[in-house]
């Protein structure tokens, strides 16, 4: 879980512009220093700051979404830019040249993250997790357990019968809402849903209560809530008045360990006495006995299972959710891709029902999914990078300390490319005249699971969810939109996923 950049939306004005005539005076003072430290430590470009806040108040005056300030500030400082947001200095890279040259051809100098922030350290349980552990044997030894034991293609052909369930709960679900509001459906709610009921299975290996499933859910929605930085993880002088809520992240630890942690026992059990109608692995059973640091005796405790079990639901429910969200709202402004689809799941497989298997028969299937990504990332930046020692980059310098963040739709949306990059177009992929490995190996032309040492590593089973939801969606139903002939807006905004900013509510009509 390292540092997000959704919340910076949510800052209020007040608080910096109180901040900001407290602080008026050094202005005169700020200048000379940063003069003299931009020439010191010959950063990238960027706007000039105010003191101890730096870019803060600049941002929010702009009343912009921070990747619409973004997008603003590359395109005048270039591909390669420095933002300073309080004391975090975050360097910001739009190009995929710098980014292959960073996360590839150097991807042990950029593998690290940054510092966390006092209320993640909260919820990070000594720092045992894959996603934000510090470049070194911890992160190692995590990482190769939840890839080899758990995400690799093998594995997750194993957990077929949990996707399966989930998918039949999903149309039925669709269906039930469709006939009690004259065919209208939310497609996010649905969807992520279906993708956390997934994750549950994989993750516990146990049965849960509808109310179980739901009060999980709630529970990983408030530890993101209050885990995207607030105004004080950017000031720190401002910590002290914020005892109320360290106080609340603290109180939503003890709640979600003590509810996790029953479901850890059960699992326990399980393995002590195989049987009954429980799955036959979990992610679980490869943490139980592993060991943290390679020839030590540690292994992790109840508090590391209940952290390593919240990033492996967090993950992969919101990032899924909106993926599908974005890519029903394509199918419906594109009809024709749409009909398309549906015409090749057709002649596919028939009457009966999509299966995995089918997938990868399916090659205008692919190439939506592919499109889709490119066109729209689960986020429209990948998770902060730091570096492991003082290096440069582009001929610039990047310090140790620094947040290094790639944004994605400078490289995705880049017209050097991509023909027409803003039109979501899968024959780019089936005729071959465009192409992308999503790892960035062979060069870097789009990146939504991130590339290098720190991919994420469910990038296979978050492919394998959203083509099988696509399938299955498009199968069942027709979708159009509401008001029936009106347009779909696809203004977007980051939340702990990048989501349409118009939640989509849709017209479905059963095709079988």
């Amino acid at each position: 879980m390292s540092l997000s950049l959704a919340s910076l939306d949510l800052f209020p004005n007040v608080f910096l512009t109180v901040l900001a005539i407290l602080i008026s005076g050094l202005v005169s003072l700020t200048i000379t220093y940063r003069n003299h430290n931009s020439n010191r430590n010959n950063l990238p470009p960027g706007p000039p700051g105010w003191p101890v806040i730096g870019n803060l108040f600049q941002f929010t005056r702009s009343s912009k979404q921070f990747f619409e300030y973004v997008e603003d500030l590359r395109k005048i400082y270039g591909p390669i830019l420095t933002l300073r947001l309080g004391t975090r200095t975050m360097i910001i890279i739009s190009d995929a040249s710098l980014a292959h040259e960073a996360l590839i051809e150097r991807g042990a100098q950029f593998a690290t993250r940054p510092v966390e922030t006092p209320t993640r350290k909260i919820f990070s349980s000594s720092e045992i997790t894959v996603h934000s552990a510090m470049y070194g044997p911890v992160w190692r030894s995590l990482r190769r357990n939840m890839v080899q034991n758990m995400l690799s293609s093998n594995r997750i052909k194993e957990f077929s019968f949990a996707r399966k369930s989930a998918m039949d709960k999903l149309i039925e679900r669709i269906k039930s809402e469709a006939r009690d509001n004259e065919g209208l459906v939310w497609v996010l709610k649905n969807s992520r849903f279906a993708a956390f009921c997934v994750l549950l299975d994989m993750c516990f290996g146990v049965e849960m209560k509808e109310e179980s499933i739901e009060k999980m859910d709630q529970m990983m929605t408030a530890i993101l809530n209050a885990v995207d930085p607030k105004l004080h993880d950017y000031l720190p002088i401002l910590t002290p008045f914020n005892f109320r809520e360290r106080n609340r992240a603290l109180k939503l630890r003890r709640e979600l360990v003590d509810f996790v942690v029953g479901f850890i026992e059960r699992r326990r059990k399980t393995i002590r006495n195989p049987g009954g109608s429980e799955s036959s692995f979990a992610y679980l059973d490869t943490l139980f006995d592993l060991r943290v640091v390679e020839g030590s005796e540690t292994t992790p405790s109840d508090e590391d299972l209940v952290t390593l079990c919240s990033e492996f639901l967090n993950a992969g429910t919101d990032t899924t959710g909106a993926a599908i969200e974005w890519g029903i709202a394509e199918l419906i402004a594109n009809p024709e891709i749409q009909s398309r689809l549906y015409d090749e799941i057709k002649s596919t497989v028939g009457d009966r029902a999509v299966e995995e298997k089918d997938v990868d028969r399916m090659v205008f299937l692919q190439a939506v999914v592919k499109e889709l990504l490119r066109r729209h990332p689960p986020t429209y930046f990948t998770l902060s990078h730091g570096v492991t020692e003082p290096t440069t980059l582009s001929g610039y310098n990047v310090p140790i300390g620094v947040n290094v963040e790639f944004y994605l739709p400078g490289i995705s949306e880049d017209p050097k490319i991509w023909s027409d990059p803003k039109k979501f177009d899968p024959d780019r992929f089936v005729s071959g005249r465009e192409d992308a490995d999503m790892t960035g190996v062979a060069g870097v032309k789009m990146m939504p699971f991130g590339v290098g040492r720190r991919i994420c590593p469910g990038m296979g089973m978050a492919t394998a969810h959203v083509s099988l939801m696509i399938a299955r969606m498009v199968q069942e139903f027709e979708w159009s939109t509401y008001p029936p002939e009106s347009d779909i807006d696809f203004a977007g905004k980051l939340v702990f996923a990048v989501v349409m900013k118009k939640p989509l509510r849709a017209m479905v009509k059963p095709r079988i």
